[in-house]
């Protein structure tokens, strides 16, 4: 079975007979090679890894497999249970450790699980480690303890902690947030999110209306925060007369806004409304990747800062915050990267710094929406039967606009200067389709130009 590996991690679906099984084997052998990985890195030194997992349900029998895996390879483990992705992220700087495993599929259905692997600053492996994990796995280079040195299991939870470092931060206004008397409804997907974000919103003296909060691992609609999947959040701030919904993922790294009158606020407009605060607050560069809103650029550009690409995939995003000392990034499905916390998608910094802004502008959620540069997106997904299909798909799109000059960066970018669009086409990271994004001032004009697209998709396909 063929799993998928990238920068996003190592992801497979529990059971069944697809292509894209992750098996107890693959578990353990990825697991090991981790290992191997941080026993090469440091030498002559017993090893501390933190484990933490979202609510999925094959979360707790993965979770008992990379634990005993680790102990078996003389790493000690801090397991963090039931901890998000940017939380599980903290720990691993808080605990001083060498490395982090998180166990989450993020945003894919419920049947998926994966091993995403951080190194020691809590960030994710660089291309060249997830290589050498590689081809630990190939040659099963493994080393496992004998008895007297196998690893040591504590349990700690590290969510009190991570909410504390965000509220402390100096761009977080708590009192102004306090005095706005925000009350929001919280879709958290019944994972993680549903017992850890209450409490940040708590602390920020937001009344939260929970929906779908029991950590279950059931999720109750599509886990991906798209508008299509968040008609229920829509339908019950309205009902409910709240000021602003908030949507997570399983894994709490990617967060989306509801208007006070239903409308979606836009996942790609998470990223610029904080990117315009923190801009106000502290000047410098930011950097999004290259499928996401250029009002990101708009809004840098208007407070006389630099913007800069990277490709897709989070550690292409950070290394990039990394090498221009940006001050805010991410990515445009909703992922905010701070750096001034950690180098890691983080919606609780996200909310935080979401509300101080919507706090200090005193507008509607909708009129702040409207402040922003007006640019509309259309994310299309398309399935391909054959993985080789997918390369020769790329090329021909590439051939059919060669007078466009297209990048070719990360997949195929198409600038349609005089239209002020474009369009990309690039392998997902973590499902077997090919993402086609779209962009330009309309609504229309921005499905126009994925009809178009599409259409010579099909005729190649």
């Amino acid at each position: 079975m063929t799993l998928i590996k990238s920068i996003s991690g190592i992801r497979g679906t529990i059971g069944g007979n697809c292509g894209y099984a992750l098996t107890p084997l693959d578990i353990v052998k990825f697991t090991a090679a981790y290992c191997t990985i941080l026993s090469k890195k440091h030498p002559n030194k017993k090893c501390k890894v933190v484990v933490g997992r979202d609510a999925r349900l094959s979360g707790s029998m993965v979770r008992n497999i990379v634990c005993g895996t680790l102990l078996s390879c003389g790493v000690d483990v801090v397991d963090a249970g039931l901890a998000s992705t940017p939380t599980t992220e903290m720990a691993v700087i808080f605990e001083k450790a060498d490395g982090g495993i998180i166990l989450t599929a993020s945003h894919n259905p419920r049947q998926w699980n994966a091993l995403k692997l951080l190194n020691e600053h809590g960030e994710f492996l660089s291309a060249e480690e997830g290589a050498m994990l590689l081809q630990y796995v190939e040659k099963e280079e493994f080393n496992f303890a004998e008895v007297d040195s196998l690893g040591r299991l504590t349990e700690k939870d590290f969510t009190a902690e991570h909410i504390d470092a965000v509220l402390a931060d100096p761009l977080v206004d708590k009192e102004a947030i306090r005095n706005a008397n925000f009350k929001v409804v919280l879709d958290a997907i019944n994972s993680v999110g549903g017992i850890t974000m209450p409490l940040l919103l708590e602390k920020l003296g937001v009344k939260c209306i929970k929906l779908h909060c029991e950590p279950t691992g059931d999720f109750a609609h599509n886990p991906e925060p798209l508008p299509a999947n968040l008609t229920e959040l829509s339908e019950c701030v309205v009902k409910s007369s709240a000021n602003l919904g908030i949507s997570v993922d399983p894994d709490v790294d990617r967060l989306a806004f509801i208007c006070e009158d239903g409308t979606p606020f836009g996942e790609e407009y998470t990223l610029v409304s904080v990117a315009s605060y923190v801009l106000s607050k502290r000047p410098g560069p930011t950097v999004s990747n290259l499928s996401s809103t250029r009002a990101l650029r708009d809004v840098t550009e208007m407070a006389g800062e630099k913007y800069y690409p990277a490709a897709v995939g989070e550690v292409n995003v950070t290394t990039k915050m990394h090498q221009v000392g940006a001050v805010i990034g991410g990515e445009g499905n909703g992922g905010v990267i701070y750096p001034g916390l950690h180098h890691g998608r983080d919606a609780y910094m996200g909310v935080a710094l979401f509300l101080s802004n919507l706090a200090h502008k005193k507008l509607l959620m909708s009129q702040l929406r409207d402040s922003y540069p007006q640019y509309h997106i259309s994310k299309n997904r398309i399935e391909v039967s054959e993985p080789e299909l997918v390369d020769k798909i790329l090329l021909k799109v590439k051939d059919s606009y060669a007078h466009l000059n297209p990048l070719t960066i990360d997949g195929i970018k198409i600038d349609f200067e005089s239209r002020k669009s474009w369009a990309q086409l690039r392998k997902s990271n973590t499902e077997p389709i090919i993402r086609l994004y779209c962009e330009a001032p309309t609504k229309a004009e921005a499905e126009a130009i994925a009809g178009e697209i599409m259409k010579l998709v099909n005729s190649i396909a």
